[in-house]
């Protein structure tokens, strides 16, 4: 399972199904799960902790320190959940003091090549970052957002769980749930509304997210307006929950 050209420190602790290529390194500090992947000419450094069934394709840098001005080679992490596609050239970045210490990429994500993933990043469950994604320090993805190809985020930005970013898009400020966004400065442009349907999403919720999306972004309310009505709206419709901790969590400010 193991090629014999690969380099991997004693200090390594790799499952015994775990396959590796040939020309990738994996140093010490690193934990590999079973039914995990790496392909050739991978780096992967630690400290560093990667679940099950994970394929990581070649020339992805996984672990490397951060290129934060301010670390100074303290042990920080990263850690990847199950069922994750690596694909080729993406470079993962372990964590800073500055903020948990901690890079974390969730399950069943697809990074697609030449995805950035810097210090301190919190990527969630079931999302797709399209071809050349970058997220700078601090950013924090939710679960089934969906990133398009070459789109940048800014530091220490938030995107809500099952938004959609466009391709090309720039990210200066959040960009809460169910959202869809594009434009360099990106701008809202509605719900991600197919997205919701394949996710089991029914009608009249739908409807619901769409009065809201209206409330936040067309009637020229004012941010802690929206939420008072929003917060009503909810007592009968859950699906609002994830909006409304996407607005009050909104460090940055929400696109308009």
């Amino acid at each position: 399972m193991i090629h014999p050209q690969a380099i991997i420190d004693p200090k390594a602790e790799l499952a015994d199904d775990v396959e590796v290529g040939p020309w990738t390194y994996i140093g010490p500090d690193v934990k590999i799960d079973s039914g995990t992947r790496i392909h050739s000419h991978v780096v992967i450094k630690g400290p560093c902790t990667i679940g099950k069934d994970n394929q990581i394709f070649q020339f992805a840098s996984v672990g490397e320190e951060c290129q934060d001005k301010k670390y100074r080679g303290e042990p920080t992490q990263l850690i990847i959940g199950d069922r994750n596609v690596i694909r080729e050239s993406c470079t993962l970045h372990r964590g800073t003091i500055q903020d948990e210490g901690i890079t974390s990429v969730g399950s069943d994500n697809l990074l697609m090549a030449y995805v950035h993933v810097a210090h301190d990043c919190r990527i969630g469950n079931n999302t797709i970052l399209a071809n050349s994604v970058g997220l700078a320090g601090h950013v924090k993805v939710g679960d089934w957002a969906i990133l398009g190809g070459m789109a940048g985020v800014h530091q220490f930005c938030k995107i809500g769980m099952h938004a959609m970013i466009g391709g090309g898009s720039v990210v200066l400020k959040d960009v809460p749930a169910y959202v869809i966004a594009n434009g360099s400065p990106i701008v809202p442009h509605g719900i991600n509304t197919e997205g919701l349907k394949r996710r089991g999403y029914d009608a009249e919720a739908l409807l619901v997210l769409r009065r809201a999306y209206k409330i936040i972004f067309r009637q020229g309310k004012t941010l802690e307006q929206a939420l008072g009505e929003l917060e009503t709206m909810a007592v009968d419709t859950p699906a609002l929950d994830a909006l409304i901790d996407s607005l009050k969590t909104a460090d940055r400010g929400i696109i308009r």
